[in-house]
């Protein structure tokens, strides 16, 4: 089967990267630029050299940090790496960033036995670096450990699941991006339409984006291009696209088609939203930023909110919840972990060194994927620029899910967008029609030969 070189998640890092381009170091977009889904030819774990060797007696050991972090965001991440290595009696932690093809470098190392010591990934690859056997089981580590950050019912379980796999932790995730609403006020007040509330639907979102639309102006109530995630809207509808045993794929679902249809009937669709060539030509994010979109689905640490007070040029936006569903305002929530190479030489000073490194990392990064420290102190603290949006960041944060990751997740992501998402969105099907034959396609992929 051809596989689906515009993926969602090749799409959404595209998106970060944009978002990220125009904003600074504050959220964690700027480092996911130029990742890529690992390959189902990627390479079993080398047995062979271990990531570091044992230190002399009363030396610290030292501990490499594999990131995918440009110029701005490793400065800031080696200054939360000097206070934490000054404090750490044990290890000392050095950053390795690759920016660039961080994920095909990361196979390459860990191919060769050659992997840092400690790993950065996202949230869709943990599950098949797991089956692999690349990942350190970290689970006795943490229960044996009275840091806060290694204090897993402070997680978000939707968010910490991403880090776990058949009841073992592999990682700690870092950041929790809830998917919020930003929002055009100058074009809501042009169009005489009232701004989004708490307790704004699905039948609102789409009322208000056919009365902001207007072609003749280039001016869009909003903006879909396979971002925000379907799922998110599926979620919300009451429908699942993973069951939580990981076996079922049931996009069929009376629940799961309702989200889908009201996806695929605003998806690149002139009444609503900017159709596919204009997003081609101007640029997805810049829509929004150019005050050509009303309403945009983004990241929680995206800087569409700020961007306007650090250059003129762009539009003001604010931040809203994103519309509820039949069911629910579930929201979706992009993930990373730090994780330890199971080649590690030194595993207990290589746990600690996650744990310590978290909890700098919580204090930097937005949303902290901890229940203590989704607050709107925390939020302000660690990115000033984001007051503004901060109570509608704690609200969205309460409604986050992330993804059930498989360890096939690439295969799945192919499966999915080839025989529904990509005709869904380009009206070659209807979503009760695509969904019964997807299905068995995706739980091939799940339930395996």
């Amino acid at each position: 089967m051809m596989r689906r070189t515009l993926s969602w998640l090749t799409l959404l890092t595209l998106l970060l990267g944009i978002l990220s381009a125009c904003g600074g170091s504050d959220g964690t977009t700027a480092g996911t630029a130029g990742t890529q889904a690992p390959t189902t030819t990627e390479s079993s774990p080398s047995t062979g050299s271990p990531a570091a060797s044992a230190p002399a007696a009363g030396e610290k050991v030292k501990l490499r940090l594999s990131t995918w972090a440009g110029v701005e965001e490793a400065k800031e991440l080696d200054a939360i790496l000097a206070k934490v290595n000054a404090e750490a009696t044990s290890f000392e932690i050095v950053q390795e960033p690759q920016p660039a093809d961080y994920y095909t470098k990361l196979q390459t190392t860990i191919a060769g036995g050659q992997a840092a010591d400690l790993i950065w990934l996202s949230q869709e690859y943990i599950a098949g670096y797991v089956d692999r056997g690349a990942l350190m089981d970290v689970t006795d580590c943490l229960n044996g450990s009275d840091r806060p950050a290694a204090k897993l019912d402070d997680y978000f379980p939707e968010v910490l699941q991403t880090a776990q796999f058949k009841g073992k932790t592999y990682g700690l995730p870092w950041i929790s991006q809830p998917v919020i609403l930003y929002y055009n006020p100058k074009l809501f007040q042009d169009a005489g339409v009232a701004e989004p509330t708490a307790d704004w639907t699905w039948d609102d979102f789409k009322s208000a984006a056919e009365k902001l639309t207007k072609p003749d102006q280039g001016i869009y109530g909003t903006a879909f291009n396979d971002w925000p995630p379907i799922q998110m809207f599926i979620w919300q509808a009451g429908g699942e696209v993973v069951s939580e045993d990981l076996m079922q794929s049931p996009i069929d679902s009376p629940e799961a088609i309702q989200g889908a249809e009201f996806y695929g009937d605003i998806i690149f669709n002139p009444t609503y939203a900017a159709p596919e060539n204009v997003i081609k030509e101007q640029g997805f994010g810049e829509l929004a930023k150019n005050g050509k979109v009303a309403m945009f689905f983004g990241g929680a640490a995206d800087d569409l909110d700020y961007a306007h007070t650090k250059d003129a040029k762009f539009a003001e936006l604010k931040a809203a919840l994103v519309p509820k569903g039949p069911k629910s305002r579930t929201t979706f929530a992009w993930t990373a972990s730090t994780v330890v190479n199971a080649g590690t030489a030194n595993k207990q000073a290589a746990c600690d060194a996650l744990i310590a490194l978290t909890e700098g990392i919580h204090h930097w990064k937005i949303v902290a994927p901890r229940k203590s420290l989704a607050n709107k102190e925390t939020i302000v603290a660690s990115v000033p620029l984001k007051e503004a949006s901060a109570d509608v960041i704690v609200e969205a944060a309460k409604d986050m899910r992330s993804f059930r990751i498989v360890p096939a997740q690439s295969e799945w992501d192919t499966v999915f967008w080839e025989q529904f998402k990509d005709p869904l969105f380009h009206d070659k099907g209807a979503a009760a029609d695509l969904a019964k034959p997807a299905r068995e396609a995706l739980e091939a992929v799940l339930q395996g030969p």
